[in-house]
């Protein structure tokens, strides 16, 4: 693991700083993604975790474990962003590592989905690196900041150690 980072679940007094992340990565993010149209409630979503520098706090990046189906699924998706000026420099890289920890050791998920558009190549570069497994395309997936439909790439990982409850 990356020494200089750890995740954090999010907090009410982030609001301002996230908010700074995004206007700052806007050009960066688009047409990827866009950011939360209500804030508040995005801080609050269960398994949303931010990548921080050890040194300073600062937040470099989000991820969102969502969607968690348990049953016999025992499966949830992955989104990510990492924020301007600090994308190219290993963190997400790091932070994807300690989030599947999260994930397939806390969480005790089977499996982890990603849905990422086809041109994304930075993403599609993290998850590969990471263990993901390319499945298929989705056409129409997803409707990405209300800017119409698009097409994704699913990616996969499966928990090597899951345990049924």
């Amino acid at each position: 693991m990356n020494p200089e980072l750890y995740i954090r679940k999010p907090e009410r007094s982030d609001l301002e700083e996230l908010s700074e992340c995004y206007q700052n990565s806007e050009i960066f993010h688009r047409p990827w993604s866009y950011p939360p149209k209500n804030v508040r409630a995005y801080l609050e979503e269960e398994h949303r975790y931010f990548v921080c520098l050890q040194a300073t706090g600062e937040i470099v990046g989000t991820f969102n474990i969502s969607a968690i189906i348990r049953g016999h699924f025992q499966s949830a998706y992955l989104s990510y962003e990492v924020f301007h000026p600090h994308q190219a420099q290993g963190y997400m890289r790091a932070g994807i590592r300690l989030v599947l920890k999260q994930a397939f050791e806390e969480l005790n998920l089977h499996r982890l989905e990603a849905n990422i558009q086809p041109g994304n190549k930075a993403s599609i570069a993290l998850v590969a690196k990471a263990g993901f497994v390319k499945e298929g395309l989705s056409k129409n997936y997803l409707n990405i900041g209300g800017k119409g439909w698009k097409d994704h790439e699913r990616w996969a990982i499966l928990n090597p150690k899951w345990r049924a409850n």
